[in-house]
């Protein structure tokens, strides 16, 4: 789902005061706002006017007629009363089904209401013109929030993609001076043309460079010099507690800019999204509507995640479940994109090891292969079940993450080199990386 249109049911307390904010769907850009207030009724009848109100007056009636009165209508009330329970039972029936089945509903902020054919038809900027995304692996003295905000918040853009019948909004970032910015696919999808807007309020017309819609990413071209960029930082160096911020347009443009704050709630979290399964970045920093394509950023004012995706249950309150794509798997996707137009299938390894390296020697760390996929690069190198992986391709290794790192810089083709040790012996192997079976 995209950022073209709000939708969303929650359950409410009864008599509870809701005040809510919705933007209508429209031809038009998103300006209107409304707000409105809401309040049920007060339970219980009304009394009826009386003669001073300009009602009619009513003979007085006796207290037996006033006490059969009074049985009547506790009468009607009970059996009303049991017709209610009834029917609230046999709904409730039906939806327990339905919660057990499917309890969350993961969406990109926003339901659509209107078709698109999902095709991306803006004006394209060609790949293989320069630019490219490149990931500090060390950062400065912790920020405040107010630094933060300075550091990244001119390099951040509202994104408007005109659709068939409407206008999606989100946000973006820009990575490079000469005028690359990465936002969601989702939120070009369908797109015709498209605008962005700086924070001071310039507009430019922007280019489609290329996008990944399975990986959620796409680059946008401005013809722009001397923009302002935000500094993406390493995500595999996040921890589970870590501070993050967002910056994003939460419901369009009314609010653009805006700041929330939060913890990393966990990494590596493997989300199915349309089928598939994206490995994201969990993380309480409130997202709303809009906030897809914006940074999450860490306490150094660098950029670890690209917003894309936020939980909501159909049945109940959801809140502080938002998801952002690491900067490591946005580094590899955004080169790609702006090497050949779209991302390149990442290889196969084939093997399984621990996450945390296991100390076999002073200075000597290694990986325990737990597992090897039947026919992979790693079976026909010759790798087994027990081995330590000192190192690949000339790195070493003593994180599972190591690993993965060096897994991104390659490609389908290549050659990978790793050091093993069995048996209290060094050995040399060569993997030929083939395609992901995934």
């Amino acid at each position: 789902m995209d950022e073209r249109n709000q939708a969303g049911r929650e359950g409410r307390l009864p008599n509870e005061i809701v005040e809510t904010y919705r933007r209508p769907a429209s031809r038009h850009l998103p300006g209107e706002r409304v707000l409105t207030y809401r309040r049920p009724p007060a339970s219980g009848l009304t009394p009826a006017a009386g003669p001073e109100h300009g009602g009619r007056q009513e003979e007085t009636a006796s207290p037996r007629r006033k006490r059969r009165r009074r049985g009547l209508w506790i009468f009607l009330a009970c059996f009303a009363g049991i017709v209610l329970l009834a029917g609230v039972s046999l709904l409730l029936e039906g939806r327990s089904a339905e919660i057990r089945d499917d309890p969350f509903e993961q969406y990109y902020d926003e339901e659509p209401i209107h078709e698109t054919s999902g095709e991306i038809t803006i004006p394209t900027w060609p790949s293989g013109q320069g630019g490219s995304l490149t990931l500090r692996l060390d950062h400065g003295a912790v920020l405040t929030a107010q630094e933060v905000y300075q550091a990244v918040n001119p390099a951040v853009v509202m994104v408007m993609a005109q659709l068939e019948d409407g206008v999606s909004v989100g946000t973006g970032v820009i990575f490079s001076s000469d005028g690359y910015i990465l936002t969601n696919y989702h939120v070009l999808e369908g797109g015709s043309e498209c605008v962005v807007v700086l924070d001071t309020g310039i507009q430019y017309t922007a280019r489609y460079v290329g996008g990944d819609q399975d990986n959620d990413l796409a680059v946008l071209k401005v013809d722009a010099e001397g923009l302002p960029t935000a500094e993406f930082g390493d995500s595999d160096l996040l921890t589970v507690g870590d501070t993050v911020y967002a910056i994003g347009n939460p419901l369009g443009v009314e609010l653009r800019g805006t700041l929330t704050d939060g913890l990393v709630s966990a990494i590596d979290r493997d989300v199915v999204v349309d089928g598939r399964v994206m490995t994201l970045i969990q993380t309480n920093a409130a997202l709303n509507s809009g906030n897809s394509g914006g940074p999450l950023i860490n306490q150094y004012g660098q950029v670890v995640g690209i917003n894309v995706i936020k939980m909501t249950s159909e049945y109940s309150n959801v809140e502080g479940l938002g998801f952002a794509i690491p900067s490591t798997s946005v580094e590899r996707i955004t080169n790609d994109i702006l090497t050949w137009g779209e991302a390149q299938p990442e290889p196969l390894l084939g093997v399984t090891v621990y996450q945390e390296g296991v100390q076999l020697g002073t200075d000597l760390w290694g990986l325990e292969v737990i597992d090897v996929t039947r026919g992979s690069a790693a079976a026909r190198a010759g790798i087994q079940v027990g081995d330590y992986i000192l190192s690949a391709g000339g790195e070493e290794l003593r994180t599972s993450r190591d690993l993965l790192r060096v897994r991104r810089h390659c490609y389908v083709g290549d050659e990978l080199s790793m050091v093993l040790w069995r048996d209290g012996e060094r050995l040399e192997v060569v993997l030929e990386l083939q395609e992901s079976l995934r």
